[in-house]
């Protein structure tokens, strides 16, 4: 998730609101890095759901260096992290 990739996220987190989910998991199992721009991303995406009633967002399985950034830049206070997909579902 680098650079102008990462655009995708904001536009599938809108395009899943505007269907009417509100639970929204990201399975970051095989994300290997991620820069500014992609953690900026999620930042934007997580205000967008949190302005929407009833919707969160959760990280899952998250490892190494992406992991790191969030933990590194006090986010991983912020999203809600698990372990795996499915302990993020329940």
């Amino acid at each position: 998730m680098l650079g102008a990739d990462s655009g995708q996220v904001e536009a599938l987190v809108n395009e899943l609101l505007l269907q009417g989910c509100r639970d929204i998991v990201f399975d970051l199992s095989g994300l290997t890095h991620i820069d500014s721009t992609g953690i900026g991303r999620f930042i934007a995406s997580y205000n967008r759901t949190m302005q929407t009633e009833g919707a969160s967002m959760r990280m899952a399985a998250a490892t190494g260096v992406v992991r790191s950034a969030f933990r590194v830049t006090k986010l991983d206070s912020v999203f809600p992290f698990y372990d795996t997909v499915e302990q993020a579902q329940q």
